[in-house]
């Protein structure tokens, strides 16, 4: 095991922490495959519900690490998982992005492909490739416009200028502004209420979301009733309802 990413369980939620803070926590590829190989274990873990990430270092993540991309042309790409193994197939259970210093190209890529967004004040966001000759292809031109205003995100790309986590929150980016030090604090207590919810209905509810965006709207339930048929009659729905009628709280199996 590397100690490029770090990983902590806390109340059945797996806390991963890119551990590069001498190079603002940059993806280099071994840290690619790392993290990858941990949210692969995520998945597989019945001990574990979701994920939070978060960066060393009060920051995030700066982005691909440049100098090993100018010294050698590494690329930390993971096969089938894209930019950071996690841009092109985040995991099945959610995750949380907590947010600090900056998230920057790749990092705020990263960040995009989480799905919720806990910032401190203090943090910045930014797509700068342009600045350097390239583009933000780790998902920033496809998902920054289908989370912001188009033009708001065409600002972004194109001039590659940041914008504070203010800003970000103002336009339903971000979840949860904190104060300076406090987002991973914040993201626990968000995933603490997502974790105390059927897990099995979680996972389900997420993968219909992120699937339903290219349904048509004739088509949308058909292709829903199938995928969600398993949850009304699993146990979690019985131990649901039995839980609320006898006013207790439900002990989830995730079955």
């Amino acid at each position: 095991m590397s100690d490029l990413v770090k990983v902590e369980v806390v109340d059945r939620i797996q806390v991963i922490t890119l551990n590069r803070p001498q190079a603002r926590n940059a993806i280099n590829y071994e840290t690619a495959q790392e993290l990858a190989r941990v949210l692969d274990q995520m998945d597989a873990s019945d001990d574990v519900v979701m994920g939070v990430l978060t960066g060393a270092g009060n920051t995030f993540c700066s982005g691909m690490d440049l100098k090993a991309f100018a010294l050698n042309g590494q690329r930390p790409y993971v096969d089938g998982r894209g930019f950071a193994g996690l841009c092109e197939k985040p995991p099945r259970k959610p995750m949380i992005a907590a947010v600090e210093g900056y998230a920057l190209a790749g990092g705020f890529e990263i960040a995009l492909a989480c799905d919720l967004i806990v910032a401190a004040r203090s943090a910045s966001f930014g797509l700068p490739e342009v600045k350097r000759g390239i583009v933000a292809g780790a998902g920033g031109m496809m998902r920054l416009p289908s989370r912001i205003p188009y033009h708001i995100a065409m600002e972004a790309i194109l001039t590659g200028e940041m914008f504070s986590a203010e800003r970000a929150h103002g336009y339903g980016l971000v979840n949860r502004l904190v104060e300076t030090g406090q987002a991973l604090e914040a993201a626990l207590e968000m995933a603490r209420i997502i974790a105390s919810n059927g897990p099995l209905a979680v996972q389900t509810a997420k993968s219909i979301v992120t699937q339903s965006r290219d349904w048509s709207q004739a088509d949308m339930f058909d292709l829903q009733r199938p995928r969600t048929a398993h949850i009304f009659t699993s146990a979690d729905a019985k131990e649901g309802a039995t839980a609320f009628a006898e006013k207790r709280a439900p002990v989830w199996t995730g079955k």
